[in-house]
């Protein structure tokens, strides 16, 4: 029997009786691994800005087996009603970390497979590494396992995760999810994230693109108000490969997307771009690492935030450049708009690099709306939350037009002109 370690009083100690005698060798490694260094704190560099406060000090159990049909079904109604072009989709749906198969759809050109069946926990996520990716590795009930065939143009794809909760966070669920392209595949991958109330979710999620093979991943994070979300991320990208990563973050109380991008052989590209829009008490990190481990590839980030009342985002963006990646070409950029002066952004974009021959940036700003701007507009008879609003959208366009499958742009565009943040419309 796995026994907690009693001076992990932490955020671990939420989690205490679950993890005592999980069956499996790979479940009790991660266990082992968090048993030695408990779950981050701001004291570990790549959480130097995120706490984990916001899990509170109530254990989290599983989620019951049964969930409320008709809460669920009003979700992805929601979701659907968003966009029109959704409704036509083939869907997973997965709620409270359980997949759902009286709302999905499955698609004829893609193998699923779940994990509750199979127990494969793939290759690329490192438990050991990243004590959330252990916690998802101890806990993990089910998950979606992709597969397109080689040369196979799977189209799109709609991965719903619909959370349930309540008034407390009391329970946390860790879907296990993993997509697989083979040589020439093609799949638009569209991720959404939605709930009610309170809960934990951390999924993981483990990718990889074979030879010439591309994957457009967009995330929605629109998870209850107080609702705490955090995903990991792992892709490895063959040869010519293309990974388009965009995240969007809209709701929850807190919200961390990462992103581990290798580039495995020459030519292989990666994209990792995202928004984030934030109010109240929001806090919403971005985290990117994307290593470089082959010559002549590409990669590509692009972050941009809009910030308001006493919101705080983050965006830590690491690109690493092995001494074999010679010819790389690697951009990094985070923009953040503040719009009230309480808000915060903590931007840290990092290059290691190892070859000498490369083309590499990185650079952030921070602003306010321009005051200059504003008058104009407002001079010509633009009232100042149209005229506000309007810069907003500006300042988001570029960005969200890096989406290039049209519902997914469409999808974020009328998420974020819920939340206020940029217009339906191109």
């Amino acid at each position: 029997m796995n026994t907690i370690s009693p001076d992990r009083s932490g955020p671990l100690a939420l989690f205490s009786q679950r993890l005592e005698g999980v069956a499996g060798a790979e479940r009790q490694q991660a266990v082992a691994a968090l048993q030695r260094v408990g779950l981050p704190s701001r004291r570990v560099e790549a959480w130097k800005y995120t706490a984990l406060r916001a899990l509170g000090q109530t254990s989290l159990a599983a989620p019951a087996a049964t969930y409320d049909v008709m809460a669920a079904r009003a979700v992805l109604d929601d979701v659907l009603a968003a966009q029109d072009t959704l409704a036509g989709l083939p869907r997973l749906v997965f709620v409270n970390g359980r997949h759902a198969p009286e709302l999905s759809v499955l698609s004829e050109a893609i193998k699923v497979t779940f994990f509750v069946d199979t127990l494969r926990f793939g290759t690329a996520a490192a438990p050991d590494r990243d004590p959330l990716v252990a916690l998802n590795t101890a806990l993990a009930e089910d998950g979606a396992q992709m597969q397109v065939e080689a040369g196979v143009d799977a189209g799109a794809l709609l991965l719903l995760s619909i959370g349930l909760g309540g008034q407390d966070s009391t329970f946390s669920f860790h879907p296990r999810h993993a997509v697989v392209l083979e040589a020439g595949a093609r799949l638009a991958l569209l991720c959404v994230q939605a709930g009610q109330g309170a809960y934990f979710h951390n999924p993981v999620t483990d990718i990889s693109v074979g030879n010439g093979a591309a994957l457009e991943h967009v995330t929605l994070q629109l998870e209850g108000d107080a609702a705490v979300s955090l995903g990991t991320v792992y892709a490895n990208v063959a040869g010519e490969g293309v990974y388009d990563s965009f995240a969007l973050g809209v709701d929850g109380l807190l919200l961390r997307h990462e992103v581990h991008a290798r580039l495995g052989a020459s030519r292989a590209a990666v994209h990792v771009n995202g928004v984030q829009r934030l109010g109240a008490t929001q806090v919403g990190d971005m985290t990117s690492v994307i290593t470089h481990a082959a010559p002549d590839c590409i990669s590509r980030q692009t972050v941009r935030n809009v910030l308001d009342g006493h919101a705080r985002g983050v965006f830590q963006g690491k690109v690493l450049v092995e001494q074999i990646a010679q010819k790389t070409d690697g951009y990094q950029m985070n923009q953040a708009l503040l719009l009230s002066p309480d808000a915060e952004i903590d931007a840290k974009p990092e290059l290691e690099i190892y070859a000498d021959d490369v083309r590499c940036s990185h650079g952030a700003t921070v602003g306010a709306l321009d005051d200059e701007q504003l008058f104009y507009l407002r001079s010509r008879g633009v009232p100042e939350a149209q005229a506000r609003q309007m810069l907003i959208e500006a300042f988001l366009d570029e960005t969200l037009a890096l989406i290039a499958h049209e519902g997914a742009q469409a999808l974020c565009r009328a998420m974020l002109a819920r939340k206020g943040g940029v217009g339906a419309s191109a």
